[in-house]
């Protein structure tokens, strides 16, 4: 299996690495985060979190460091379970009746009660609060962390933390234990009726599932280290629909979950109120092999377009019903609501998740995109329903910009079978893109062109090689 294919049918949530105003997919690991059960005599004392190796050892030193034994032959049984995560010890005496344990500040061997109760948190759908974030203002949030805790630098051993809106830091705090300087800022927020939810929770620490579990219980949509998540953490965060970032650093970023509510920002971007949509619901029967996974120079074809379009709009989102096929790309991505009814299905449920009044909407096989021409789409949008090109084949409804005043048409022919996508506008307010507007900056009229069979993948592949010399790679427009 080649390399695009493992992309396809990787298992794990990916981790993708923002640089240099990009974001690529990365191979970085988080460290691991183990749960273990301890049972003694017969009663569950406590899970600790830690790291999966050498558990016998950890076990032993916690009941020593307790108090509970002094030597080896304190232990009457000591058995540990990897794979169900439990560690099952018998000690010569009994426990006490009445334990009182202690919320502690060490990193990650503190005991806290009821930990599975408070993971199951509400999930968040990433950006369903409206909060978006830039990368650029990340990096000065972290700047400003660094500023509030070089105040106390006298101590020394201090972890740190802060809550911000996206731009400004609202609440700092810190403490000797990471856990604690969450628990400090819920408290303070609680206190001065301030919402914490969309908000962006910064730390100087690791990120464990501790942190992430507070986090969601509290609605943060954003959580930046500038250290390292563990694994469990990543898991929960993609659970929770949180944002999780570690390695916050002037060179860049690792994001581990839910990089939809983040924004690139280009200077060539055609308009901050539109969002780009690629629709993957096809069948390809034609084809007989799925198109957006058809791999072309070192990346799929679903890949080619999305970073197309990611150069030129601040959100793209995909629509599709089978999702864990495209985990490998940072976007958001929404079903439809009326299921096998075609591509009209596909942009009802663009506009209906889009978080901008205005889609353009693109089909996954359709790579010669021409950034020229969507700036001109994009330029007669404002007041229309629709803007849609005209080509000899004839309307281009899938090569479109829909606005959210078209649900309601939509919705009504859906409803009654109808899948036609040009029988749902109101011509009136519909703004044509005409042959000749198209030819001054597509003369082939190749932004229409979609590739269906084997033959015009193969066609495709050798009009590519040719001319390769004569385009740059990531420039937008594919044609000579």
């Amino acid at each position: 299996m080649d390399n695009t294919e493992n992309k396809a049918n990787k298992a794990v949530a990916p981790v993708f690495r923002f640089e240099k105003g990009r974001m690529r997919p990365s191979d970085h690991e988080p460290v691991q985060e183990f749960p273990l059960s301890l049972i003694v005599n017969g009663r569950e004392l406590a899970t600790l979190i830690s790291s999966p190796h050498d558990l016998r050892f950890l076990v032993a030193g916690f009941l020593r460091l307790q108090g509970f034994v002094q030597g080896l032959d304190d232990f009457q049984m000591f058995s540990v379970c990897e794979d169900f995560g439990v560690a099952n010890v018998i000690i010569k005496g009994e426990l006490p009746a009445q334990l009182k344990p202690a919320l502690t500040s060490g990193c990650g061997t503190g005991i806290t009660f009821n930990l599975q109760q408070k993971m199951q948190v509400k999930k968040q759908v990433p950006g369903s609060s409206g909060a978006r974030f830039l990368p650029g203002d990340l990096f000065a949030l972290m700047d400003q962390l660094a500023r509030f805790a070089g105040q106390y630098k006298k101590s020394g051993g201090i972890h740190s933390a802060a809550v911000a809106d996206g731009q400004t830091i609202l609440l700092y705090s810190e403490d000797i234990g990471r856990h604690n300087t969450l628990d400090r800022i819920a408290g303070e927020a609680l206190f001065k009726g301030i919402d914490l939810e969309g908000k962006v929770l910064l730390t100087s620490g690791r990120v464990s599932t501790e942190m992430v579990t507070k986090a969601a219980m509290l609605g943060i949509s954003l959580i930046a280290s500038r250290t390292s998540p563990t694994d469990l953490a990543v898991r929960l965060a993609t659970e929770a629909g949180i944002t999780l970032i570690g390695y916050l650093r002037a060179s860049g970023f690792n994001v581990y979950s839910c990089p939809e509510t983040l924004l690139t920002v280009n200077p060539d971007m055609v308009g901050a109120g539109v969002t780009a949509v690629i629709l993957a619901g096809g069948k390809s029967t034609r084809m007989k092999s799925n198109k957006a996974l058809l791999p072309y120079s070192g990346e799929l074809f679903i890949e080619r377009i999305h970073r197309q379009l990611s150069a030129l709009f601040p959100e793209v989102m995909l629509v599709t019903n089978t999702p864990e096929l495209y985990r490998f790309l940072p976007c958001r991505m929404v079903p439809d609501e009326y299921q096998g009814l075609g591509s009209l299905a596909g942009i009802h449920a663009a506009l209906k998740h889009s978080s901008t009044e205005y889609v353009f909407v693109v089909a996954c096989d359709m790579p010669y995109l021409n950034s020229e021409l969507l700036r001109q789409m994009v330029a007669k949008a404002q007041g229309c329903d629709v803007v849609i090109p005209e080509s000899d084949g004839g309307y281009e409804p899938l090569h479109a910009i829909y606005r959210k005043s078209c649900l309601p048409a939509m919705e009504e022919a859906l409803q009654s079978g109808k899948i036609k996508i040009v029988d749902c506008f109101d011509w009136s307010k519909v703004s044509v893109v005409s042959r000749d507007e198209i030819v001054a900056v597509d003369p082939e009229f190749l932004s229409f062109r979609n590739i269906n069979t084997p033959e015009e993948y193969f066609r495709f592949r050798e009009e590519m090689q040719e001319n390769k010399n004569d385009r740059e790679d990531g420039n937008i427009s594919l044609q000579r």
